[in-house]
């Protein structure tokens, strides 16, 4: 945070500053009408995440099925000290989506960097985190920054000789359509900077069977995960989705090599939205998300076309998960 910016700052404890870029308002009515509204269906994934979104993801993550959060948290513990040979030491690790900063705390473990910058929008969520955080790792300046990811992505690159490691885990580059995902990786190598490094995880290609039980867990959590949108919207809008009678739907789109999720309106669906009234003929479906999934091969091609130059990359003995490093 050296140049100067339009920023709130805050002195939250001897080892956390907190940094408002106040990220822009969405007008939530304005997009959800015209999401729903457009020919074919569809809503945002982040209103998946409210706190009992944030829950329930939580717990997905938890289940026999669900591969990739352990699977990537086993490459990391497994790997990180040849991570960090090849870095030459990490003085600034920065966090565009942070979250709960949970997956983070192996690396600060491991590596005891100078500095932590998480990038987060929901303010709270990064106030809760990083306070928790800079109480765990007193040794760490925790430079907590509250922001959309196009503000994230235009913070000036780090001065510190070592650069600043960019990670990026969790497989959520998956989430992107290929030309946004193409656009977000030359952020995160502006992000990265001269000197700079990216640490990205990619889920990668398998059998269907492996695919669909990972999205369609035994317990129900998925169904009830992707569901939460329309209890969130309806909180918020009033919008009298009866969701009850929708239906939870993930499948892999093997041709386009991505997990689709969608939620299936069992009856027709009368909704308000705002002053407007709008209806869901039964049958209807609503595309909430998708997933890509990557060969190595091609999230390196897609690494090099964004700028970076390929490193290392390390896979499990099954083939399930990528953790990449990419330099400047």
């Amino acid at each position: 945070m050296k140049k100067a910016m339009p920023v709130n700052q805050q002195q939250l404890g001897p080892n956390l500053t907190f940094y408002d870029l106040h990220p822009p308002a969405t007008d939530m009515l304005e997009e959800v009408t015209r999401s729903l509204s457009a020919p074919r269906p569809h809503l945002h994934p982040k209103y998946f995440y409210n706190e009992t979104g944030s829950r329930l993801f939580d717990a997905i993550t938890a289940t026999p099925e669900y591969y990739p959060t352990r699977t990537e948290s086993a490459l990391l513990t497994r790997y990180s000290d040849e991570i960090q040979d090849q870095l030459g030491g990490a003085s600034t690790i920065a966090e565009p989506g942070a979250g709960s900063c949970q997956k983070v705390r192996l690396l600060l473990e491991r590596w005891s960097p100078e500095c932590y910058m998480p990038l987060e929008i929901s303010r709270d969520c990064l106030l809760q985190a990083t306070r928790e955080l800079s109480r765990d790792f007193p040794g760490v300046q925790i430079s907590a920054v509250c922001a959309d990811y196009c503000q994230a992505l235009s913070l000036p690159a780090d001065k510190d000789p070592n650069g600043r490691v960019v990670f990026f885990p969790g497989s959520t580059i998956g989430n992107f359509e290929p030309a946004e995902r193409q656009q977000f990786l030359r952020g995160l190598h502006q992000l990265a900077g001269p000197g700079g490094s990216l640490l990205i995880g990619a889920d990668l290609h398998k059998d269907c069977a492996t695919l669909h039980a990972a999205y369609n867990d035994a317990e129900g959590l998925t169904a009830a995960f992707n569901l939460n949108a329309l209890h969130h919207i309806n909180h918020e809008l009033d919008c009298h989705f009866q969701v009850e009678q929708m239906r939870h739907l993930a499948f892999y789109n093997e041709q386009a090599r991505r997990i689709e999720m969608h939620l299936e309106c069992l009856c027709d669906q009368q909704l308000q939205l705002g002053e407007n009234r709008l209806t869901l003929p039964a049958g209807t479906r609503i595309h909430t998300e998708n997933s890509y999934k990557f060969t190595v091969e091609g999230f390196t091609r897609e690494l090099i076309n964004a700028g970076f130059t390929p490193r290392s990359c390390w896979t499990d003995p099954d083939n399930l998960f990528s953790l990449h490093l990419a330099s400047y």
